[in-house]
């Protein structure tokens, strides 16, 4: 990957139907290469697939929370991870160094909703403590 490809990748972060001949004109070549380098990053693995940014106030699982997971010392990410992504609330689990041993990001309704969802979680038998954080804004680089 050079300064190019980067370039290309960071556009198409931020729209990623943006046309490939206004890629084109952002890095300074011609439409041909670029479609070209975008079936490369594709290919290599790079651009693993493209993305909808969605308006979740619009589609009423407005809230949005990180649960923090300490899990049962000897058990497996997997193990846990098997039982939460069957939940349709859990968007991500993604696993930590220090304590707590998981982030998982969920989509709700609203605060009971989210109430139920930690305890399905906590059913589960396999959790040693959760701790729930409530998003209350999103920042995002370009948005």
């Amino acid at each position: 990957m050079d300064a190019i490809d980067r370039q290309i990748l960071e556009l198409l972060a931020k729209n990623a139907r943006r046309p490939v001949a206004e890629i084109a004109e952002h890095v300074g070549l011609s439409p041909a290469p670029v479609a070209r380098r975008i079936d490369r990053l594709e290919r290599d693995g790079v651009i693993e697939g493209y993305t909808t940014v969605v308006n979740y106030a619009r589609t009423g699982t407005a809230i949005e929370a990180f649960i923090e997971v300490r899990m049962l010392g000897s058990l497996e990410v997997d193990s846990v991870w098997a039982d939460l992504e069957v939940m349709p609330e859990v968007v991500q689990m993604l696993t930590i160094a220090g304590d707590p041993d998981a982030l998982v990001r969920v989509r709700v309704d609203n605060v009971d909703h989210l109430a139920r969802v930690v305890n399905q979680m906590r059913k589960t038998g396999k959790l040693l403590g959760t701790k729930t954080l409530i998003v209350l804004d999103e920042l995002t680089p370009g948005r």
